[in-house]
């Protein structure tokens, strides 16, 4: 583990001193197209989350039924939609998590559904498990999750799971690695800070289409 980060270091520090060079090569004709370059991305990135805000983003609300869950997920190309039912304690689990990612993740409408409310849609969904929660991209369900087993398998996983979990099907942006969940990265941390306090070493052993 010692070797692979003191390799992914270098690298990065390669990669470090390479731009530095090309940024000290450049004029002040190149340093303008990048500043108007950057100052374009960032004006339809702002353009974008007003959409964004104004399609119901940023916060996580019930939708009413059926139909109009088709017309979130023909409104927005990425969606979390929370199947639940009133009298389950981990839907109000599941809440509490989509709550807070809704106000981080702005590029993603976040929903939920009450199944009583949409037997059809349940259905050919086979939805079976309280809750399910689906993710939607340009109108299509690339995923599920059923159910706490992609979570830890209990009731008290963090919110940084159930956001790891969601970037993995590509519904949200995310910058963290889609490989290994972060309470195996935080176990490695604590391996790695023993092992520096102690001064010893370790042996590690459907796309289903939506349209109303």
């Amino acid at each position: 583990m010692e070797q692979v980060l003191q390799q992914v270091a270098q690298t990065v520090e390669r990669q470090l001193d390479q731009e530095l060079e090309r940024l000290e090569t450049l004029d002040s004709t190149d340093l303008e197209a990048i500043r108007q370059q950057r100052i374009a991305e960032m004006k339809k990135r702002a353009k974008q989350k007003h959409e964004w805000l104004a399609n119901g983003h940023g916060e996580y609300t019930e939708i009413d039924g059926e139909k109009e869950f088709f017309t979130v997920c023909n409104k927005s190309e990425n969606v979390v939609c929370h199947f639940y039912k009133n009298d389950s304690p981990r839907c109000r689990i599941v809440d509490m998590h989509l709550k807070t990612l809704a106000a981080k993740h702005v590029e993603c409408r976040f929903v939920k559904l009450d199944v009583e409310r949409a037997p059809f849609l349940t259905g050919r969904l086979k939805i079976r498990v309280i809750p399910t929660i689906g993710l939607v991209k340009e109108n299509k369900t690339k995923d599920f999750i059923v159910g706490f087993t992609d979570l830890g398998n209990r009731d008290d996983y963090s919110t940084e799971m159930m956001e790891w979990r969601i970037a993995r099907s590509g519904v949200i942006e995310y910058s963290g690695d889609l490989l290994v969940p972060p309470e195996d990265r935080k176990k490695t941390i604590n391996v790695q800070s023993k092992k520096t306090i102690r001064g010893t070493t370790y042996d590690s052993d459907s796309d289903l289409e939506l349209s109303d």
